[in-house]
C-alpha cells in the first residue's frame, strides 16, 4: 500500500509538518491517526522504569507491533477487553511481540488483523509452479501476540479476530539449546482468552523447545487452521469450547524444529482434557491428532457433539526423517457422531495407527437409527501394543474395524532394496524400524507372497529385504509383526451393521474377548464377527441377535 507512518511535528492552519520526507506526491492522500510510535514508546518507558503499562479505553490503530523486549516484570494491562482495541488491519506483524526476559502478563484486549475465516484458503498452503509451496500467510502476516524466548507469560482475557497467521504464536530456544545465561520459554499460560473469525491458527508453539504451555477456558470459533499446534513440551488444552476449526494437532516434529534433548526429554507431551468440540472439523479432518513425535499423550473426558468430523487420530504415519508419535490414552471421552443440519461423510471416532494406545471407558453412538458412514474405532496395523476395552459402541456402521496399512513401491533400486512411495505405512525415524518384520506382497488386490525386512534406511526412504524378491515398482506391500500385542476385550457394541470386523494380518497374540455384541436396532447387521483374514484368537465374546454365525 502507499502508506506513510510517521509523527506530525507541528500544525500550522491546515499544514502539517511531518517527522519523515514522502516519496511521492498525491492529491487524494488521507490523513488517519496511527498509535504504532506513541504506543511504543509508553512501552519503551515501562520497560526502562520497570513499571507496568495501563492502555486506556480506546482503538488503537498499529502500522506494526508493539514489541516488548527483555522484560525483567512487566504488565501490559488494557481497560477493557471490548473497548480497548489493538487494531493491526492496515499493517503486519504482531499487536504484540514479546521478546527474551524473564516474566510478562498481558490482559484486556480485543485484536483485529485482516483476513476472516471466509479467506483461510488465501493464507494456506500455496503450490507453485516449477518451485516448492509457500504458506499464504507468510507473504503478509498479522498475529495477536508473539512470544519469543520469554521465559514466563500470562495472556489473559484477550480476544483476537482476523488474523492472517497464529493468533497466538510462540516458538524460540530449548532447554538444550540454550547457552547459559539465555532465557527459553519456560511457562506460557492462556487463561480466558477466544479466537474467532480468523484465517488461520488459533494457538501455535512452533518449535519443540517451548515447555509448559497452557491454553484454558478459551474459545475457538470459525477458524481456518489448527485450534492448537505444537510441538512442545508438557502442554495442557483443557476446559476449551471449539467449534468450526482445525485439529489439536500434536506433534509437528520435523527436523527443523527438534534438537538433542529429544530422546531424553521427548516432545509434544499433551494433556487435552475436559473440553468441548462440536459440529465439524473445517480444517485437517478430525478433532484431535497426535503426529511425528508426539508421545505420552492423554486425551480424556472430552464431549463431541452432533460430530460430523473424525474425532481423534492417534497418529501412526510420518515421514521418513520424522520420529513416529506413541504412548497415548484415549479414555472417559464421549462421541455424539450425529450429522445435524449437514451431509453424512464417512469418519471415524477414534482411529489407532500407533504404537502402545489404549483405548478404554469411551462411549461412541449416533442418535435414532444407525449412520453407515460412521465408524467407531478403527486399530490400523503395523501398530502394535494396543488395549481397547469397555467401550460402549452404538448404532454405528461399523463398531471395530481392524485393518492393515499399505504402501506402494516407487522404484526398484536391486534385487532386495526398494524405494517406497505413496501409503500409510508409518515411515519415522527411528533405530531398527522393522528388522526382521515380515513384508506381504500384494498384486491386483490379491497376495503375493512374503519378505523379510532386514532394514529401512529413513533418509533414503529405502527397504532392504533379506532375499532376493520378484518386484515392480507399483506394486503394494503391508507390514506385519510375529507379536501384534492386540488385545479387544469387554466392549459393548449394539446396533451397528458391521459391528466387528477383522481384515488384517493379526498375530499369536491379537487377542478379541468378552465382548458383547448385540444386533440391537441394525436391522441390515448380518454377522456379529466377520474375520476377513488374518491369525486373531476369538474367544468368549456374547452375541446377542444374529442368526447368522459368526
Amino acid at each position: 500500500r502507499d502508506q506513510l507512518i510517521s509523527r506530525i511535528e507541528k500544525i500550522e492552519g491546515n499544514v502539517l509538518t511531518l517527522s519523515d520526507p514522502a516519496n511521492r506526491t498525491v492529491k487524494d492522500a488521507v490523513v488517519r491517526h496511527n498509535d504504532t510510535l506513541a504506543l511504543q514508546a509508553a512501552a519503551d518507558r515501562a520497560l526502562k522504569e520497570k513499571r507496568n503499562l495501563f492502555v486506556p479505553v480506546g482503538h488503537y490503530r498499529l502500522a506494526r507491533g508493539l514489541r516488548v523486549s527483555h522484560p525483567a516484570a512487566i504488565t501490559i494491562e488494557g481497560a477493557s477487553a471490548v473497548d480497548t482495541v489493538l487494531d493491526i488491519s492496515e499493517g503486519e506483524g504482531s499487536c504484540i511481540h514479546l521478546s527474551e526476559g524473564a516474566e510478562a502478563t498481558v490482559r484486556n484486549f480485543r485484536m483485529i488483523g485482516f483476513m476472516a475465516f471466509d479467506e483461510r484458503d488465501k493464507a494456506g498452503e500455496m503450490r507453485t509452479r516449477g518451485s516448492t509451496a509457500v504458506w499464504g500467510f507468510g507473504l503478509k502476516h498479522c498475529n495477536a501476540i508473539t512470544i519469543s524466548d520469554t521465559e514466563r507469560v500470562l495472556v489473559e482475557n484477550c480476544h483476537a479476530s482476523r488474523m492472517s497467521g497464529e493468533c497466538f504464536v510462540a516458538g524460540g530456544r530449548s532447554r538444550g539449546a540454550a547457552k547459559p545465561g539465555q532465557p527459553y520459554t519456560k511457562k506460557i499460560t492462556y487463561l480466558r482468552c477466544s479466537v474467532t473469525d480468523s484465517a488461520r491458527n488459533a494457538f501455535n508453539d512452533v518449535m519443540c523447545g517451548i515447555e509448559n504451555t497452557d491454553v484454558l477456558n478459551c474459545r475457538i470459533v470459525d477458524v481456518g487452521g489448527n485450534a492448537w499446534e505444537g510441538a512442545s513440551r508438557f502442554v495442557k488444552f483443557m476446559g476449551n469450547y471449539v467449534r468450526n476449526a482445525g485439529p489439536i494437532g500434536i506433534g509437528n516434529l520435523g527436523p527443523c524444529n527438534r534438537d538433542d534433548t529429544y530422546p531424553d526429554l521427548g516432545a509434544g507431551q499433551t494433556l487435552v482434557a475436559d473440553n468441548v468440540f462440536e459440529g465439524n472439523i473445517c480444517y485437517g479432518n478430525c478433532a484431535i491428532r497426535t503426529s511425528r513425535g508426539s508421545t505420552q499423550v492423554i486425551v480424556r473426558n472430552n464431549l463431541f457433539v452432533n460430530f460430523g468430523s473424525s474425532g481423534v487420530e492417534i497418529g501412526g504415519g510420518g515421514c521418513p526423517d520424522e520420529f513416529p508419535a506413541a504412548n497415548t490414552t484415549v479414555a472417559g471421552n464421549i462421541f455424539d457422531m450425529t450429522a445435524v443440519g449437514q451431509k453424512s461423510v464417512a469418519r471415524t471416532a477414534i482411529t489407532v495407527g500407533a504404537d502402545d494406545s489404549v483405548v478404554s471407558d469411551n462411549q461412541i453412538y449416533v442418535r435414532g437409527t444407525n449412520d453407515a458412514a460412521v465408524t467407531g474405532i478403527r486399530l490400523r496395523e503395523p501398530a502394535v501394543n494396543a488395549l481397547v476395552h469397555d467401550n460402549l459402541v452404538r448404532n454405528c456402521g461399523a463398531g471395530i474395524v481392524v485393518i492393515a496399512a499399505q504402501s506402494v513401491v516407487k522404484e526398484v533400486v536391486d534385487a532386495t532394496t526398494f524405494v517406497v512411495g505413496y501409503g500409510s505405512v508409518p515411515l519415522g525415524w527411528q533405530p531398527h524400524l522393522y528388522r526382521g518384520w515380515t513384508l506381504a506382497w500384494f498384486r491386483g488386490g490379491k497376495p503375493a507372497g512374503t519378505s523379510e525386512i532386514e532394514s529401512f534406511a529413513p533418509l533414503a526412504s529405502r527397504f532392504k529385504l533379506k532375499q532376493p524378491a520378484d518386484m515392480k515398482a507399483g506394486d503394494r506391500f503391508e507390514i506385519l509383526s510375529d507379536a501384534a500385542n492386540w488385545n479387544i476385550h469387554d466392549n459393548l457394541i449394539t446396533g451397528c451393521l458391521n459391528p466387528i470386523v477383522l481384515d488384517s494380518h493379526g498375530s499369536a497374540s491379537s487377542i478379541l474377548k468378552g465382548n458383547l455384541i448385540s444386533r440391537g436396532g441394525a436391522a441390515g447387521a448380518k454377522q456379529a464377527i466377520q474375520i476377513l483374514r488374518g491369525q486373531f484368537t476369538v474367544s468368549g465374546n456374547l452375541m446377542n441377535g444374529f442368526d447368522e454365525k459368526p
